[in-house]
């Protein structure tokens, strides 16, 4: 029973990570760029605040659609990431192990600079 708590959790923060990586780390966004224009104003306070506009139409406007929903993403990483360490544990633990790494890094991270912020 406690293993299978350890996968779950595990899946849960490779998924979080990799959907963060996907979706909003500029790494990636190459990934997006077919899909997605990213464009970035400053406001009014001198921030930024970024729009995505989404091209195309049909499956490309899909895929932009996709990409550019944190939730939606969310589910289908996480049905990938599944499906690789149902069929495929060889590749899919490793994998697993270094995004719930990953998002347990990035967890600790953002706690860490609110602390000292």
């Amino acid at each position: 029973m406690l293993e299978s708590w350890f996968w779950f959790l595990l899946l849960g923060l490779a998924s979080f990570r990799l959907t963060r990586l996907i979706v909003l780390d500029k790494i990636a966004g190459f990934i997006r760029k077919p899909f997605v224009e990213e464009i970035e104003e400053k406001n009014e306070k001198g921030e930024i605040e970024e729009y995505i506009i989404i091209k195309g139409k049909g499956l490309r406007r899909w895929i932009g659609e996709l990409l550019s929903c944190y939730w939606c993403t969310g589910v289908w990483v996480t049905t990938g990431l599944f499906l690789l360490m149902t069929f495929y544990p060889f590749i899919g633990e490793p994998v697993l192990i270094i995004f719930g790494a990953a998002g347990v890094a990035g967890i600790l991270e953002s706690i860490v600079a609110r602390i000292i912020d």
